[in-house]
């Protein structure tokens, strides 16, 4: 279990998170959702360790982090832009890390992390040969062979479309369901949080403005920003968004809309 007590980060003057506090069990799925410059990204960072708390605690398996060096955490991280060697093919960057470990994954745990994701035929490619999602791909393989004890994705989604973005959040929950792996996930996107996480944190200027599964944060959004920020966003994706949680949320209807219409086909 992840655990944030009273979690607080200024930079001088200027208070960036205050007074964050909440529990992510082991094996769930958690989205940080907000706008830009609301402090998501320095959350993560607190997390992963880049960053010092100025206030609070942050606890792992009820063993204090706070003041523990990044590299003895045991967490990592699939940065936006995938930082994958391109001197190196795909599968010589999946075992990159396991050149100084190699006692971390056995060959037999690697064939099988290649398969879960799907990358078996792309393994002799070069990086540049890769699309998108495969890059992805590699670079969830490549830290998911050093076998973190907690997972976190920086806006994993945001350079990939349609059907590319959708194999991949079911590669990530996939995974996330197959390896009980606790995942933290930071996006700006309301559609990807609700759709890919077990329950989403929105933050608000530095403030939790709710924390709680995508249902109910749709049917009972805890404040004005939340609905404004969760709902009036989604436009055309909304109707995705109701559709999908259509079993818990029969007799809703989207906030704004024009009048009451067939489903679509």
């Amino acid at each position: 279990m992840l655990e944030l007590q009273n979690i607080s980060k200024a930079y001088g003057d200027r208070t960036v998170l205050s007074d964050i506090s909440l529990s992510i069990e082991k094996g769930e799925i958690v989205s940080i959702l907000g706008p830009s410059g609301c402090g998501k990204t320095t959350l993560l960072n607190l997390v992963l360790g880049l960053v010092t708390a100025t206030d609070g605690r942050i606890l792992f398996d009820g063993v204090d982090l706070t003041h523990v060096p990044m590299e003895k955490r045991g967490f990592n991280i699939v940065f936006q832009d995938y930082a994958l060697f391109p001197n190196l093919n795909a599968y010589e960057n999946i075992v990159y890390g396991l050149r100084n470990r190699p006692d971390v994954s056995t060959r037999s745990e690697v064939d099988d992390l290649i398969d879960l994701l799907g990358l078996r035929r792309h393994l002799d490619q070069r990086i540049d040969e890769l699309s998108g999602g495969q890059k992805q791909r590699v670079a969830l393989a490549r830290t998911l062979v050093m076998k973190p004890k907690l997972l976190l994705l920086d806006e994993p989604l945001s350079a990939l479309d349609g059907l590319i973005k959708e194999s991949i959040k079911d590669r990530i929950k996939q995974v996330a369901r197959q390896l009980k792996l606790t995942t933290l996930i930071v996006t700006h996107d309301p559609e990807e949080a609700l759709t890919l996480s077990d329950r989403v944190l929105i933050i608000e200027n530095g403030h939790i403005a709710q924390f709680d599964t995508p249902e109910r944060i749709i049917r009972t959004p805890a404040n004005e920003f939340v609905e404004r920020f969760i709902l009036s966003q989604l436009t055309i994706k909304r109707d995705n968004i109701f559709r999908l949680f259509a079993s818990s949320l029969s007799g809703l209807t989207p906030p704004n809309a024009a009048a009451p219409r067939a489903a679509a086909a």
